[in-house]
């Protein structure tokens, strides 16, 4: 077991305690079909979510689990605008409709983790991580 800390400046804790503040305003929004505001929280939400991942690069940890987010919350809000929209429950093919796209970065999001986890995490056991 390592020694080392991994410390977050605190400006940079203070951008995601916000960060969760803007997504939360996005999915209250999205429960209560306030569109205006939670498609403007879209925008907050996935720029401190990208801003985070790359300030958080040089652990692969870090921005392997950062980046699942960044496709998280694309994916949630591409579901939320569908239904905003009403063409989510548009027919796309067979059995799909356009709500179902959303499972593309949903399950990008998944590949990134099982890629830390399975490959790259055993091949680098000595690397500094942060989970």
């Amino acid at each position: 077991m390592s020694n080392e800390v991994y410390s977050i400046p605190i400006r940079y804790r203070k951008m995601e305690n916000l960060h969760i503040v803007f997504w939360l305003l996005k999915d209250i929004s999205w429960c209560m079909i306030w569109k205006p505001l939670g498609i403007a929280m879209i925008f907050p939400t996935l720029i401190i979510a990208i801003v985070i991942t790359i300030r958080t690069r040089q652990f692969m940890s870090e921005v392997c689990h950062n980046v699942a987010i960044v496709v998280w919350i694309t994916a949630n809000s591409y579901w939320m605008i569908s239904e905003f929209l009403h063409f989510d429950s548009n027919p796309l093919f067979g059995d799909f409709t356009y709500k179902h796209l959303a499972i593309i970065p949903f399950s990008i999001g998944l590949l990134i983790l099982a890629y830390y986890y399975i490959w790259w995490k055993p091949k680098h056991p000595l690397a500094v991580e942060t989970m």
